[in-house]
């Protein structure tokens, strides 16, 4: 049995909304497989500019008004078929001043040279923003209010989102993504020892399965999580906050018996589920006045 973990790199934009889409998935790998999987993102840049973006097949670029509805209208189909909650109404993430998705990019690179851990935390946060939130997260102000959410010290997060080391370290990342000829959002990198498959477009839990088995020859195995009050509670814990539909996609379960677990554990106590655009968030019930020793933020 080999050491080796599985690597998957995901080619990637905070503001994709197939990527936003594609967490369950990756969350599901992560607890399928436990710690024989390791994350990682690649910041590939999906709008330089909105004036000079066009996708023909969703009508979305040129004015910058009117691609925030277009946009917004496309996250909502999506949403249908993605299962992960987006809200459509007030979205306004593109103007004149802010046309690109490109500093939250460079944003996350920032944070990487804090902490990898908390970075991809922050990833994860502007990915809620954007799409659940419709929270212009591609302005400065923003950004340093979810990176304050997310535990980073704004002190070092500031100096390498403006010091030049941040924007080098995602033009790398845009190289990469060039190499692997990774056009669209998300596109997988699967890597076992030396060997590796590009995955492209957003993709079933049972698609990253087969390719596991294939590239480790079935020498990395998995394990289903039973659908227990104590699983899923050590899953949101994991996580911090989850969407609901991600604790349907994990443990395989039936809107109703999701429903009926959960409602379980509200009538515990044990956690909160808040309605946000057209899904919920979920997670573990705080004490009145919990302090978070990372951000040193009292929730009442």
């Amino acid at each position: 049995m080999t050491n080796t973990k599985v690597k998957v790199f995901q080619f990637t934009d905070p503001a994709c909304t197939w990527c936003w889409g594609s967490e369950p998935i990756m969350r599901k790998l992560e607890t399928y497989y436990g710690g024989q999987i390791q994350n990682e993102f690649i910041m590939g840049g999906l709008v330089p500019d909105i004036r000079e973006f066009f996708d023909s097949y969703n009508n979305i670029g040129g004015n910058a008004n009117e691609s925030n509805k277009s946009v917004a209208s496309h996250w909502l189909e999506a949403s249908e078929r993605h299962g992960m909650p987006v809200q459509a109404e007030g979205f306004a993430l593109f103007s004149d001043e802010h046309p690109s998705t490109f500093p939250m990019n460079i944003a996350y690179k920032a944070a990487q040279f804090e902490d990898y851990e908390l970075a991809d935390k922050f990833l994860r946060r502007m990915r809620e923003a954007v799409a659940a939130e419709a929270v212009p997260a591609n302005q400065t102000e923003k950004l340093i209010e979810l990176a304050q959410e997310s535990g980073l010290d704004i002190g070092k997060f500031l100096q390498h989102f403006t010091d030049g080391s941040a924007e080098e370290a995602f033009q790398k990342d845009l190289k990469t993504t060039y190499q692997y000829k990774a056009q669209g959002f998300p596109s997988f990198l699967v890597q076992f020892g030396e060997k590796g498959v590009m995955l492209r477009g957003y993709q079933v839990f049972d698609n990253f399965k087969n390719v596991i088995d294939h590239l480790s020859d079935h020498t990395v195995k998995g394990q289903e999580i039973d659908e227990t009050e104590e699983n899923i509670l050590a899953f949101i814990e994991k996580y911090d906050r989850v969407v609901k539909h991600e604790i349907k996609v994990c443990f395989d379960l039936q809107d109703t018996q999701l429903d009926e677990i959960l409602q379980q554990l509200e009538d515990k106590k044990l956690i909160t589920v808040k309605p946000i655009a057209n899904g919920f968030y979920v997670e573990i019930k705080k004490s009145p006045l919990a302090c978070d020793p990372k951000t040193g933020i009292c929730n009442i």
